[in-house]
């Protein structure tokens, strides 16, 4: 089944923010750090969200005794393009230059994050333009 940027609700993105910070992960570990304190109806759904995860193809399951060990499949840079993508899709007619532009503007950079995105931008051009500006 193929993914999309909207079929991820926040509940299954909880899920995939621990596989792609701490890796692979019974449901049990993710139960504990999501849910501390909730018990079995939590344990219940958070298998549920790894099975809705499973038919999207967002995660993999490894089953080795007992355990069930669960990692993401999904990349977080895949998810974040294809999030950016369809709003700018939905606000801007497809361009990201706007989505972009408030981005940068909206949140104070520093030196180091600056730095970054002109190295992008001049990598970008270089690929671009095969070495010529």
């Amino acid at each position: 089944m193929a993914r999309t940027a909207r079929d991820i609700p926040d509940a299954e993105l909880a899920i995939l923010q621990q596989l792609w910070e701490q890796g692979p992960a019974t449901i049990r570990q993710l139960t504990d750090t999501l849910y501390p304190r909730r018990g079995a109806s939590a344990y219940a759904t958070v298998q549920k969200l790894l099975e809705r995860l499973e038919a999207k193809d967002c995660v993999r399951r490894r089953r080795t005794g007992q355990a069930h060990t669960f990692a993401a499949t999904l990349e977080r840079e895949e998810l974040i393009g294809r999030r950016l993508q369809a709003m700018a899709e939905k606000l801007c007619g497809g361009s990201l230059t706007p989505l972009l532009t408030h981005l940068v503007r909206a949140k104070r950079l520093t030196a180091r994050e600056r730095q970054d995105l002109r190295t992008l931008i001049d990598e970008l051009d270089r690929n671009n333009h095969g070495g010529r500006r």
